[in-house]
């Protein structure tokens, strides 16, 4: 840290040492994986994620639309979710995850869940370890099919105990599987929301099967299957691509089975591991959501501070006035915790020998709900024009808001958060 003689000849202390991502030390390795990052972040996502926006969803996936040549460029620049680590030791990878989804998340948000699901088949099939299924989704674009019109939140009670006490037994939903004879029947159809359903060739589906004695064990909990399914299949068909009001640039839509037929080979979760399977799988998808959500929000706060450098009120930049000092000291702490809160997930995902969704699910929380207070108090420092599309406020609000309810509605994962704690207690008496 430098010095500096005042006017009256005393000494004070110049500026902290800071990164790219503010208040931390980044090895040499690491910065240049994250300058990598955030020139594509900067000079392609985030004018294409602006551009697709302004579409309509049938229009974001059409023939031509920037949405095919962002998923083009990123291919050929290496970007991606699948890539191999190679040698990298397990704590430097969890780092470098979070320092490079990061980026990508203060590129666009939408684009960057949609990179993860394109990638999702691959990294489940890698999971396991089953190189059929890792050649049959190498290469092809993903989604992961684990929520229906009418079982959303119910596909994440891992526990018996957490049904109501009215019902006598957990929710199927109308998207199911038979497992027989050597072949697994899929029949139903997906909510809306699946990120990449109207465009994916692959997904890695978790819902409920019947082995041939029900769909439910003697404690009338679900069993389950998570299987990964070719989309060109016969049976398979797609709804509408979703209107929504954030993250736009992300395509989602319903995808229907209609007596779709996979040999078991492709479970990567079955019978009685298939709840252990379906947390492990969903703690991998969870944890991205903070690393992303941070990188919305840091995009917010900059842009907040360049306003804020610009405008004049009361005589003077609004960065003169003390109350807008403290709005801008909020943000830049909850920007400062959503990362530390958003690493420290993801270090202990990658290193615990028994990771745990419902953690995942808290840290998720946080971070979204966070981004959202963030992307708000920029919007609002903006005023009037924070509302217009001639600025990118209004779209990091949208998709900050979108943020609180995909991979989990946060009330229900931060009660689910209650809950394992609540368990770990018991479990120590």
């Amino acid at each position: 840290m430098t010095q500096k003689l005042d006017r009256d000849g005393s000494v004070r202390p110049g500026l902290p040492h800071v990164e790219l991502t503010g208040f931390e030390i980044l090895s040499d390795d690491e910065r240049v994986v994250q300058d990598a990052t955030h020139k594509f972040a900067r000079d392609v996502m985030r004018p294409m994620g602006i551009a697709i926006d302004k579409l309509s969803a049938e229009e974001s996936i059409a023939p031509g639309s920037p949405y095919w040549d962002f998923m083009r460029i990123a291919v050929e620049s290496g970007i991606g979710f699948d890539a191999d680590p190679g040698d990298v030791p397990p704590q430097l990878l969890a780092r470098l995850q979070a320092i490079v989804i990061e980026e990508l998340g203060w590129g666009d948000m939408g684009l960057t869940v949609s990179l993860a699901a394109a990638a999702f088949a691959n990294m489940m099939a890698k999971r396991v370890g089953n190189q059929e299924l890792i050649e049959l989704t190498e290469g092809k674009l993903g989604c992961w099919i684990a929520t229906q019109p009418d079982r959303g939140s119910d596909g994440t009670m891992l526990y018996p105990d957490e049904r109501h006490p009215s019902a006598t037994q957990g929710n199927k939903g109308n998207l199911t599987a038979k497992v027989s004879g050597g072949d697994i029947v899929i029949n139903g159809q997906s909510s809306a929301w699946v990120s990449n359903g109207p465009v994916a060739q692959v997904a890695i589906m978790s819902i409920a099967a019947d082995y041939g004695d029900g769909f439910f064990d003697d404690g009338g909990h679900p069993r389950g299957v998570e299987v990964i399914v070719p989309l060109d299949l016969p049976g398979v068909s797609r709804g509408k691509p979703l209107e929504k009001l954030g993250q736009r640039a992300l395509p989602q839509g319903e995808v229907y089975f209609d007596n779709v037929k996979v040999p078991v080979r492709y479970a990567v979760s079955l019978g009685d591991d298939y709840w252990r399977g379906h947390a492990s799988t969903w703690s991998t998808a969870g944890v991205g959501m903070g690393q992303m959500a941070t990188g919305l929000a840091r995009a917010a706060f900059e842009l907040a501070m360049q306003y804020a450098h610009e405008r004049r009120q009361g005589g003077a930049l609004l960065a003169e006035h003390q109350m807008v000092q403290y709005r801008l000291g909020t943000m830049a702490r909850n920007v400062e915790t959503m990362r530390a809160v958003a690493r420290r997930a993801t270090e202990y995902t990658v290193l615990s020998p028994a990771k745990h969704p419902y953690y995942t699910g808290g840290s998720k929380v946080t971070c979204t709900d966070l981004a959202f207070e963030v992307a708000d108090e920029a919007l609002q420092i903006f005023g009037g024009y924070g509302l217009t599309r001639e600025y990118p406020l209004e779209k990091l609000f949208r998709d900050a808001r979108a943020a609180r309810i995909e991979d989990g509605e946060n009330h229900l994962l931060n009660m689910k958060f209650g809950y394992l704690n609540a368990l770990l207690y018991r479990a120590s008496l």
